[in-house]
């Protein structure tokens, strides 16, 4: 570990709750340098939907270095670029009806996320975004300003502006109708709130606490930004790629979002790449206008168009994720039962699922004697009050529930240590 401290940044974040050196993984696993095996719940953060080191993806993979094709390109034409666009617009978006430009803004989540509101600013020459409480869109600036986040927003350093933020499904608890003020703040002169040029929102709500829209919400939200002529952007950065069981996270509910963000598991394997998709009227970019050196990192398009071929051709792959879903979700609601007294509950869809704890630092303790027993999972929600779970969407049933026996005895074990004396 010497090396790390003496070296890297005190900004380094998971290393500390998962203190040794990771150096091997395969599927569900990873393998700590003395070879010591972590069922992985966590997925490099959604990144490893189809699991770490996929052999099929890896097979396309090495071919493609091997034969010297080209790793980099920025925007030029590539074949590897050819082959995953017919992909996708033949694998994803024919099959819903989806008539959308895709443009390659950078390797990351933020650099899709940053894409889609400049784009959105420049479309409507308007400014203000509505966000939601509890959202988490990305560390840069224009993302980070439509997070609600405080803390990651402490360390921008500089005012986050033209943002609103509205409270998220069920925030209030039922106690008001969902877009009632809302929509009297867009309707009334005087509400100080400059027409939106865009909304951004996550179907489910990943760093925010596993925080799931209801699909009757999340059409409202989309009438209500069609009446008023405001961009719905949906952030499916993590809940995209089959998470919650459909390729995307929006698609239960039956709305056509103006722009939609992805990255993580876009590329299959792990690899940087990102895409934001828009309908085709919203493309008013001038050449260059929006760039990057790293927008065509050919490797992961070819993971990419391999994941798609694999995992999406039919429905299978999304009826399975859906049923491990269902099983998971059952057995933490016999954690939750168990564990009634701290206020334990069960958020999520499909396989973004989290146990969450009305007490201080209960899951906290539940990640720490997870790992303690070979499980790797994070917490998640404004007071890290949710053990969340983000499993490869390729995890076998004995491993799913593998990591949840696991769990289970950490959930005990972290109750035990915060009952009273």
């Amino acid at each position: 570990m010497e090396t790390f401290q003496r070296l890297e940044s005190e900004v380094r974040g998971y290393c500390r709750n998962w203190p040794v050196v990771f150096d091997r993984a395969v599927g569900s696993h990873v393998y700590d340098e003395t070879g010591k095996p972590y069922l992985d719940f966590f997925a490099g953060a959604g990144s490893l939907n189809y699991g770490h080191n996929n052999p099929e993806l890896k097979t396309s993979l090495i071919e493609y270095l091997t034969d010297d094709r080209i790793v980099h390109s920025l925007d030029a034409y590539s074949v590897a670029k050819r082959e995953f666009l017919e992909t996708f617009e033949q694998i994803v978006l024919k099959p819903r009806d989806l008539d959308y430009k895709v443009q390659f803004p950078g390797p990351a989540g933020n650099n899709a996320v940053e894409a889609a509101l400049k784009l959105a600013r420049k479309y409507t020459g308007r400014s203000t975004i509505v966000n939601f409480t509890n959202g988490f869109h990305g560390m840069t600036l224009g993302a980070l300003a439509v997070t609600g986040n405080s803390m990651k927003r402490g360390g921008a350093g500089v005012p986050l502006d033209h943002v609103a933020t509205m409270p998220f499904d069920n925030y209030l608890d039922g106690r008001t109708p969902d877009f009632l003020w809302l929509r009297s703040l867009l309707d009334d002169s005087g509400s100080g709130l400059d027409k939106p040029a865009a909304v951004i929102v996550e179907a489910v709500q990943g760093e925010g606490g596993i925080n799931v829209a209801s699909a009757q919400w999340l059409r409202e939200l989309s009438d209500l930004c069609r009446e008023y002529e405001i961009l719905l952007i949906v952030d499916d950065i993590q809940m995209g790629c089959g998470r919650t069981g459909d390729f995307f996270s929006f698609e239960e509910a039956g709305i056509t979002p103006d722009i939609v963000t992805l990255s993580k598991s876009i590329s299959g394997y792990g690899l940087p790449m990102a895409l934001t998709l828009f309908k085709r009227e919203l493309d008013v970019w001038e050449p260059g206008e929006h760039n990057g050196t790293f927008r065509g990192f050919n490797p992961a398009m070819v993971t990419g168009a391999e994941a798609l071929r694999r995992f999406w051709s039919d429905d299978s792959f999304a009826a399975s994720t859906k049923a491990k879903g269902d099983m998971v979700a059952a057995r933490l609601g016999e954690m939750a039962a168990e564990h009634s007294d701290f206020g334990a509950h069960v958020r999520g869809r499909g396989l973004a699922r989290g146990l969450a704890f009305e007490q201080d630092g209960i899951a906290k303790k539940v990640a720490a004697e997870s790992f303690d027993r070979g499980l790797l999972l994070e917490t998640s929600g404004p007071e890290d009050e949710v053990a969340k779970l983000l499993p490869p969407l390729t995890a076998t049933e004995e491993e799913l529930t593998a990591g949840l026996d696991i769990m289970a005895d950490a959930a005990r074990a972290a109750v035990k240590v915060a009952q009273p004396a």
